[in-house]
């Protein structure tokens, strides 16, 4: 069965961030032969006076193709491990979805998107997630992070929010490189403009400093804007920093 893994609000300013936190727990599941994870995407949720976060109130959702014998098993360790891993004064929060279970998905797609512009309450998720059949749990502080771990999975599986975590490991910073190598080496499916346009295998993509994949239609996506240039290199170039917020 495939599952998604959600966490949210278990750092602190000095300690590492909660994408490393989400990374060694697939690292784990992965050694104890639970199954194997797809990569980690960013979500970005409300940034309020209202809401206490870190940095960038954002949290970290992964999928997991797991042997249905093992979800309690990975309820549990992720459970300790957020006890354990958590930093002081942080209120971690842990969501488990079964997607295939979700009698009305659009009900946690619809508390996901919610979630980037209005003031949630621990109340309205534990509510949802009860409704809905799906695991949540606080695991210190507050408990807060429930709020953004619940939403991390709806909109996970929305298809249509987050960037993925960590640079694409392909060339180096002006680098052209073309579609069908950017797709060869880093598992994106599709290489499309922000306008919408897809681009062809041929097309050359100028490497920038953030060489990032998003999810879009439910696919890893490269979004690349044009350099405007019309002396025969590459015509698009990987997004700057700025417009990689929208995702």
């Amino acid at each position: 069965m495939r599952v998604l893994v959600c966490i949210d609000d278990t750092d602190n300013l000095e300690s590492i961030g909660t994408g490393k936190l989400a990374y060694k727990i697939i690292g784990d599941i992965e050694e104890r032969g639970w199954g194997m994870c797809e990569a980690i995407s960013r979500h970005q949720l409300y940034v309020h006076s209202g809401i206490p976060y870190t940095s960038h109130n954002s949290s970290m959702c992964f999928g997991v193709d797991l042997d249905g014998a093992n979800l309690e098993r990975l309820i549990n360790y992720a459970s300790d491990f957020l006890i354990r891993e958590s930093a002081e004064g942080s209120d971690p929060g842990l969501c488990v979805v079964v997607p295939d279970k979700l009698k009305e998905p659009e009900r946690l797609i619809e508390f996901g998107f919610k979630a980037k512009g209005t003031v949630l309450t621990k109340k309205e998720a534990y509510q949802l997630a009860s409704q809905l059949g799906i695991h949540l749990s606080e695991h210190g502080g507050t408990g807060g992070g429930v709020i953004g771990a619940l939403a991390g999975t709806g909109l996970r599986l929305s298809g249509n929010d987050g960037r993925l975590r960590g640079r694409l490991k392909i060339g180096k910073i002006d680098d052209e490189v073309s579609v069908s190598e950017i797709k060869l080496q880093t598992g994106v499916k599709i290489v499309q403009s922000l306008e919408g346009q897809m681009l062809n295998d041929h097309d050359l993509v100028r490497l920038g400093e953030k060489v990032k994949a998003v999810l879009m239609g439910g696919k890893v996506v490269m979004p690349v804007y044009p350099t405007g240039s019309n002396n025969g290199g590459a015509r698009w170039q990987t997004c700057t920093k700025e417009q990689l917020k929208k995702f």
